[in-house]
């Protein structure tokens, strides 16, 4: 007990400057939420700190104004779509690939693979405008596939990375032993590698999904009508400077949902950033 008791003295302040460390990441996050309960006129005189002293002026009426807001619930189920489809295409392909350059033999297997490694230093900011002309020259422009595909096509050289480090570490007598039961490659991959390939597919899984929810960019670039909610708030923020009842509960909405997805595969994400780094 008295050994307990002194590591826990020992660890006491460590503990008590990441709770200090924590509570101010999260103070920005706090005061968002706040601001988005707050009545309007409220919100012109006082600070959103000052409704712990009167918790009774929060107010869900500005979610019910959100959620009756056709732009904003649009742009909301514009983006699941985008977050959806640029993270589950990419994801098949990559898984695919990734097992091609882990456990299939073909000419320039090693030479196409650091091609891929290799486009993970382009930066996608050089292909927006030849995306741009391809777009308009096959009619896609400003369509939800179009985002997607963009999304795909630089989510992909990460994708391949990641799986391709964690289907390597699967043992080769797995493999052998399946082969040797009469499996095709389709059975070998659908039936053992997923499987096996759950945590980093999982963990590329979150990362597609932020990046696919979060970004603005891309959709400012190649999206007018389609609007995803990043694109939405901006418009919002642009033309009403003062409209946080508005922009507060869509930003916190817009916050949220990208930690729920987070929070339910929290416990791959971890060995599915180890993936591959021990053999």
């Amino acid at each position: 007990m008295s050994a307990r008791i002194l590591r826990f003295l020992a660890r006491a302040p460590i503990h008590a400057i990441l709770v200090v460390v924590g509570l101010f990441w999260l103070v920005p996050t706090i005061g968002l939420f706040i601001i988005s309960m707050m009545d309007p006129a409220d919100l012109a005189s006082n600070g959103w700190w000052t409704v712990f002293l009167e918790p009774s002026r929060l107010t869900f009426e500005n979610y019910s104004a959100l959620f009756d807001n056709t732009a904003i619930t649009s742009s909301l189920w514009t983006t699941l779509w985008i977050a959806i489809g640029g993270t589950a295409l990419p994801i098949f392909i990559a898984a695919l690939a990734g097992y091609a350059f882990a456990w299939l033999e073909f000419p320039g297997r090693d030479w196409l693979f650091v091609l891929v490694i290799a486009l993970l230093v382009v930066p996608l900011q050089m292909a927006l405008i030849p995306m741009f002309d391809l777009y308009n020259t096959f009619g896609i422009f400003d369509t939800v596939v179009s985002i997607v595909l963009f999304h795909t096509a630089f989510g992909l050289p990460f994708a391949i990375f990641l799986l391709r480090n964690f289907f390597i570490g699967i043992p080769k007598e797995l493999l052998e032993a399946a082969r040797i039961d009469g499996a095709s490659e389709i059975r070998i991959f659908l039936r053992l590698i997923l499987p096996l390939g759950l945590p980093a597919i999982a963990s590329l899984a979150i990362f597609q999904f932020l990046w696919a929810w979060n970004d603005l960019l891309v959709a400012l670039t190649f999206g007018r009508e389609t609007q995803p909610i990043t694109v939405a708030i901006f418009s919002q923020l642009r033309q009403f400077g003062a409209n946080l009842e508005l922009i507060a509960p869509a930003s916190f909405v817009s916050l949220a949902i990208p930690l729920i997805v987070f929070f339910a595969f929290q416990r791959y994400f971890v060995q599915g950033l180890l993936a591959g780094s021990v053999k």
